[in-house]
């Protein structure tokens, strides 16, 4: 029998493994015993039960706690069997309990947010940057939250009895600013730290391993991996998991099965992505640093495959000037992409408030793909044209703080 069909598979390893074994491994420990390679996809929407007495005490259950139904699957909307296979898997990458997949990391937000205004904790602390529609969200208060915006020292003292959340991103969109996860995650007392991990990914670090609750990432990117499927993700402890399973079904803000399927099939291969991505990406730091035609880049401590720089000339022109390098919003794909934020991602947060959190408009913000890194450069050389400028580049850390090129 396919137990693949009773929800996630529960042949959970005995001994630590590394992260790459994990990668390749976790949600598929059980197809061996199945006689199975590939995992199944199981497109069904619903399921056949002849004991409607034993469906009315399961949908009872996840009522109550948000518990993945025991045995076969109920509806689509409670939970997918592939789907499940992905979240298994992610939450052994990420160090948690549990994760809950959605239709996409605006949709995985926006259950956390519901989750923690339905206890009456509508108040959120929010550190800037933040991708842009994930401020947007928090400003405009389309879910009846309200935010405050501080920076990381000012935590506690924004801390109010109705706090639900506090919400960090590190290495930030678009600036790639970072910090100090241990340090917020102490100022945050008991209310629980989000951590958006989509840039760094459970391969740079792992927040629950330095006091974040929840992980939250838009797995669009470095998960999938390939520019092909939409989904998002929150990695946490089983309450937090039960509640979101909760707010996931009443809002039907599901993933699809066959995008389940895909993301797992990119977990698979994430590390290796991610450290070549990096590596070229670092190389791109260095020639970048020393260009006069770059004002300043921007690049983390952490290292990874996404960089910032700021350049003397007209942004806009060296956008419309690449060739091999796609124009595109988005990132962590295995091609390159470049984008201008504040005339896409970051455009729909408020001029002023998105130049105090560093997002300048002379800023481009590029996601760094697999291609050879010599193509890359000569693309990049080519679209920067010849311009006359004023000294040399400057290399920063993702706080603006002068640092060696990578």
């Amino acid at each position: 029998m396919d137990t693949a069909s009773m929800g996630a598979p529960d042949d959970t390893p005995t001994a630590p493994r590394a992260l790459a074994t994990e990668a390749v491994h976790a949600g598929r420990d059980d197809l061996a015993r199945q006689g199975l390679h590939a995992p199944p996809i199981d497109l069904s929407t619903t399921y056949p039960s002849y004991d409607s007495r034993a469906e009315a005490a399961r949908i009872d259950a996840f009522a109550a706690t948000g518990a993945e139904p025991d045995g076969p699957p109920v509806y689509g909307r409670l939970g997918n069997p592939t789907v499940a296979r992905f979240e298994t898997a992610l939450a052994r990458l990420e160090g948690t309990e549990a994760a809950v997949a959605f239709a996409s990391g605006m949709a995985a937000l926006s259950a956390v947010l519901l989750v923690r205004a339905s206890m009456g904790l509508r108040h959120v602390v929010a550190v800037r940057p933040l991708y842009g529609c994930s401020d947007h969200l928090l400003t405009a208060g389309l879910l009846g939250s309200e935010v405050t915006w501080t920076d990381p020292a000012g935590i506690m003292e924004a801390l109010r009895p109705d706090t639900g959340l506090v919400m960090v991103e590190s290495p930030a969109n678009p600036t790639l600013a970072e910090v100090d996860l241990m340090a917020v995650a102490h100022a945050c007392g008991s209310v629980p730290l989000l951590v958006d991990n989509t840039f760094a990914t459970p391969v740079l670090q792992r927040p629950a391993g330095q006091g974040a609750r929840l992980v939250l990432h838009s797995a669009t990117k470095y998960l999938g991996g390939h520019g092909d499927v939409l989904a998002g993700v929150v990695a946490c402890d089983e309450e937090l998991a039960g509640r979101l399973r909760q707010v996931r079904f009443a809002t039907g803000g599901v993933l699809h099965p066959l995008a389940g399927y895909l993301l797992l099939r990119g977990l698979s291969t994430l590390p290796v992505r991610v450290r070549a991505a990096s590596a070229n990406a670092a190389e791109l730091v260095r020639r970048l640093a020393a260009d006069p035609r770059i004002a300043r880049v921007h690049y983390p401590r952490i290292g990874g495959a996404m960089v910032s720089f700021e350049v003397h000339g007209d942004p806009h022109e060296v956008i419309a000037g690449v060739r091999l390098i796609t124009p595109a919003v988005s990132l962590g794909s295995v091609d390159t992409l470049i984008q201008h934020p504040a005339s896409i991602s970051h455009r729909i947060v408020d001029a002023d408030d998105r130049r105090d959190a560093g997002v300048n408009d002379r800023l481009l913000r590029m996601s760094v793909g697999l291609e050879d890194v010599e193509d890359l450069w000569s693309d990049l050389n080519a679209a920067l044209g010849e311009r006359s400028v004023r000294g040399a580049g400057h290399c920063a850390n993702g706080r603006g703080e002068p640092a060696a090129a990578r």
